[in-house]
């Protein structure tokens, strides 16, 4: 199938993948709408990709060595000893065989972003207000009630098409999206009952920790877990090339200051004095001394909070209108597969465009490829955050053969850590 006139609904990793895999497969004319006015770098800090998942991604066209990555290959497992068992890093659970490709968010995206065909219209500063459709057409609606225009050009002999309507819209605006209330607005994000701290600072400042940088090797993600919650850190590229970067996502309780009834984070640069504060008073509370001190690196304008939420909307189309990337399914972090399922969205819909002889071919068989496999994806982050956060186990008990059974119990029955493979059918049983 070729032709048609297309709107992507944000331009984020998602709306990227998606603006690419729609250029490709033939559309006539692709539009980007992105609310914001200016570049999207600082968004967001770091994510990984395990290897399988980046082979398959690139295999389809969308990732490539091109893209600035920092190598990991282990994933540790501590805990704090209060007598001092295993030094200042803590005493060692578990050292995991885990090859992950590590990125920053925003170098990540200005890939992708790159590597959208020339032909492709973005247009910053464009936020869409409403949307609806029927199964001819989609239409979009404008802040100031006007209409953000599809082309003026007749098709079907010459009929005006009106200036508001595309061929198909697609909502790759996120957890709070816009297209999403069109296509189930029964859909609502449900909060899991912690939350997750986040920052990120230049790796050269390990150096001013007693130990410096020598005791965390390069090559090794950081899992350090406590009671009520756990901290993951790994090292990023920064943006600019040639450096690096420390990340890190804390899990930890709701604070007694935040109300998480509407699924959005209080952004870098927000915290209050006092608040960025109990995130010092977290880590010197719970972690061994070299990690409590890599805590608080981060300074407060590049540190951030985000309630942990879970969604999966119960369909990913209805008429004209298509969901993708978190529009369509919230996953917690302990998965690292949200830019993965967000860029695996985009080969699906490919995919099935390069196959379908119509509209009314296409849209169910994206459906039925990634609705069922997102539905899973958000099942195995609450398997994975119950066994890590809410119900997890006593850390002091744990040795490597407990760790190990620990880990298989989580993964057993599932599509695996880290997303699942590209095209691989959903599993007959959901996760428990």
């Amino acid at each position: 199938m070729r032709g048609g006139e297309i709107a992507v609904v944000g331009g984020s990793i998602a709306g990227c993948a998606f603006a690419r895999a729609a250029a490709r497969g033939g559309a006539d004319r692709v539009v980007v709408l992105e609310r914001s006015p200016g570049r999207l770098e600082d968004r967001g800090v770091g994510l990984c990709v395990l290897d399988d998942r980046y082979t398959e991604l690139a295999r389809a066209g969308h990732l490539d060595d091109g893209i600035r990555w920092h190598r990991l290959t282990q994933r540790h497992w501590l805990a704090h000893d209060p007598d001092g068992g295993g030094g200042p890093r803590g005493r060692l659970l578990w050292a995991q065989e885990m090859p992950f490709r590590s990125y920053h968010w925003g170098v990540l995206w200005q890939a992708l972003r790159e590597r959208t065909p020339d032909n492709v219209e973005f247009r910053l500063g464009g936020a869409v207000t409403t949307v609806s459709g029927d199964d001819e057409h989609a239409w979009l609606t404008g802040p100031d009630g006007g209409t953000e225009s599809g082309t003026d050009r007749g098709t079907n002999g010459g009929t005006d098409r009106g200036p508001d309507r595309y061929d198909l819209v697609i909502g790759a605006d996120g957890y709070r999206s816009v297209v999403r209330e069109a296509v189930c607005p029964e859909a609502r994000p449900e909060y899991a009952g912690y939350v997750c701290w986040r920052g990120s600072f230049d790796a050269r400042l390990l150096a001013e920790l007693p130990g410096g940088a020598t005791l965390w090797p390069e090559h090794e993600v950081i899992t350090v877990c406590y009671p009520g919650g756990q901290v993951v850190l790994y090292r990023i590229p920064g943006l600019t090339p040639g450096s690096t970067q420390v990340n890190f996502v804390f899990y930890a309780p709701t604070p007694a200051w935040l109300r998480p009834g509407d699924p959005t984070s209080v952004p870098a640069g927000a915290l209050t004095t006092g608040q960025f504060e109990e995130l010092a008073e977290l880590a010197e509370r719970h972690l061994p001394p070299y990690w409590a001190g890599v805590i608080t690196l981060s300074p407060r304008e590049r540190t951030f909070i985000q309630p942990i939420y879970d969604l999966a909307a119960p369909r990913r189309t209805a008429g004209r209108l298509l969901l993708a990337g978190d529009a369509a399914t919230v996953v917690r972090p302990h998965n690292t597969s949200g830019a993965v399922k967000a860029v695996q969205d985009a080969c699906a819909f490919e995919g099935a465009w390069r196959t379908a002889d119509s509209w009314a071919e296409l849209l169910p068989a994206y459906d039925r490829e990634r609705g069922a496999v997102g539905r899973e994806m958000v099942e195995v982050g609450r398997r994975l955050g119950r066994a890590q956060v809410t119900e997890a186990p006593n850390w002091s008990a744990m040795d490597e053969d407990a760790m190990t059974a620990w880990w298989r119990q989580q993964v057993a029955g599932t599509g695996g850590f880290g997303g699942h493979a590209l095209g691989r059918p959903p599993t007959d049983r959901q996760a428990d």
